[in-house]
């Protein structure tokens, strides 16, 4: 798996964070680690107070908060989703209740509520720590693990943890084989937290089917996206892991797309008031992620430059840096603020009960239309498009697809053939609508810089701008007309 590129907002620095990339695995009392290059750890004792509600809320939003003990040292540490893994962020422990620096990240997840110590673990930990020169590539675990509650151990289990540190997820699967080829077993993925109080995540909803309605459809589609974006609230206000903001606007941007969809079976002034208020999130989260997205383009590009270019292209990155600091703080404006708290608890409420009007029409229909949109609007576009007109496109395309990936469950693999070949053009139109921007913050910066050497690179990044547009522009036609011969079979 790749770790996405990070950005300094401005924050306490008594807080660090980290992705966390491990995979689990059982083990029994004779397992023994195989021959690996490395070193080998010494043992230790971990003691870890979980923290959680009375309703067990943060364990059910995958979210863990602990206080743990280490050699004398006091951290509390939590665990928050970042798309399919998990980030996890350390405070001091200067104090023995959870510290507010953290509770503000679980706002949404705790409201009012009371968080109490539910169950301690003491772990004795042994293991391995692999390197390739000095480089540390993964550490491999062994815990045993005894359960206390109350001052009694109630349970004991043991299990393996393979922490990556470096490289992808072919590295982390080829340790797992040479642990399991060492009589390793498959994990049931909990975390130690939840075995310990048997705890079982619940699972994911599966999508109504053919015969369902369109206010089941509607109602499962808003519960995973409204899901979605309460997980990734929290690493949002954190801002160290731009996955976070990107995972809760493309969350925001779903919503609005099913609801755009379903929109003439919705009540009218509902739903207009609830999109008017995603469009204002929206906006407050684009900046942001339209910033991180350049900060790593530009980032990318500075390697293949040399030093003294390189040097040169340092303020322009620094410069956006600033800038996205300052959007930071109007993200963390915005979350706190009594609007959006309405906001997300409308979404709560309308995933459960939206706002319906009497209709013969199916979530086929309703995604067809979506998709006669689109299409009318291929045919209207000229040999060579203006760049305003591939943005429109792309804005289309994308409500088509969500549209179809509402009806996947009535309509099949026609649908999700088209969620396909939709997802194509989408990602390529926004390659291009980033080198836009990018070429817009080179021209900007160039305004202020009086080095020739300066105008130089910047010249020939504003070409390797037009480049990546016209690699697009030429890759684009084939991939329409796969699109459209895929609507024409999924929706006729």
């Amino acid at each position: 798996m790749t770790r996405p590129h990070t950005v300094s907002p401005q924050r306490s620095s008594t807080i660090s964070a980290h992705l966390e990339r491990e995979l689990k695995l059982s083990i029994g009392d004779a397992f023994r680690l195989p021959r690996l290059p490395g070193t080998l750890l010494p043992r230790r004792l971990l003691i870890s107070t979980y923290y959680d509600t009375a309703a067990y809320d943060l364990a059910h939003a995958r979210i863990t908060l602990r206080h743990r003990i280490e050699r004398g040292k006091k951290t509390w540490q939590l665990k928050i989703p970042l798309g399919d893994d998990r980030q996890e962020v350390e405070v001091p422990a200067k104090q023995s209740d959870p510290p507010a620096s953290l509770r503000r990240l679980l706002i949404l997840h705790l409201g009012h509520r009371r968080l109490m110590p539910v169950v301690t673990l003491r772990v004795w930990r042994t293991g391995l720590q692999m390197c390739q020169g000095h480089v540390p590539l993964a550490e491999i675990a062994l815990d045993s693990v005894s359960v206390e509650k109350d001052g009694t151990t109630v349970q004991r289990f043991r299990e393996l943890e393979i922490e990556l540190q470096q490289g992808d997820d072919e590295a982390l699967h080829a340790l797992e084989r040479q642990m399991r080829d060492a009589g390793a077993s498959d994990h049931d993925g909990r975390p130690k937290f939840f075995r310990a109080l048997s705890l079982h995540p619940a699972p994911p909803a599966p999508q109504p089917d053919r015969k369902a309605s369109v206010v089941a459809h509607l109602q499962w589609a808003l519960a995973q996206h409204v899901g979605w974006l309460l997980a990734h609230d929290p690493g949002t206000r954190l801002g160290t892991e731009i996955e976070s903001l990107h995972q809760m606007r493309v969350a925001v941007r779903r919503v609005r797309a099913v609801l755009r969809t379903a929109r003439p079976v919705l009540l009218p002034a509902w739903v207009t008031s609830l999109d008017q208020e995603l469009d204002w999130l929206g906006e407050v989260l684009g900046p942001a992620r339209d910033l991180d997205v350049q900060i790593a383009y530009f980032l990318e590009e500075s390697t293949e430059l040399g030093p003294r270019d390189r040097t040169l292209l340092e303020p322009l990155i620094s410069h956006l840096r600033d800038q996205r600091n300052t959007a930071q703080q109007v993200v963390l404006n915005a979350l706190t603020s009594t609007r959006y708290l309405e906001l997300i608890r409308r979404l709560q409420q309308a995933a459960q009960d939206p706002s319906v009007i009497e209709s013969s029409l199916t979530v086929r229909q309703l995604a067809r239309q979506a998709f006669k949109k689109l299409r009318k609007a291929l045919r209207r576009l000229r040999p060579s498009p203006s760049d305003a007109a591939l943005h429109a496109i792309r804005i289309k395309t994308k409500r088509a697809r969500y549209a179809a990936e509402l009806a996947k469950g009535s309509v099949g693999k026609p649908a999700t053939r088209l969620v396909k070949a939709a997802r194509a053009i989408q990602d390529l139109l926004g390659i291009h609508q980033d080198a836009i921007q990018a070429e817009q913050h080179i021209r900007q910066f160039l305004k202020y810089s009086i080095s020739t050497r300066a105008g130089f690179v910047a010249g020939r990044m504003v070409e390797r701008q037009h480049q990546r547009r016209q690699a697009v522009r030429k890759t684009m036609p084939p991939l329409f007309k796969t699109l459209l011969k895929r609507g024409k079979k999924a929706w006729g």
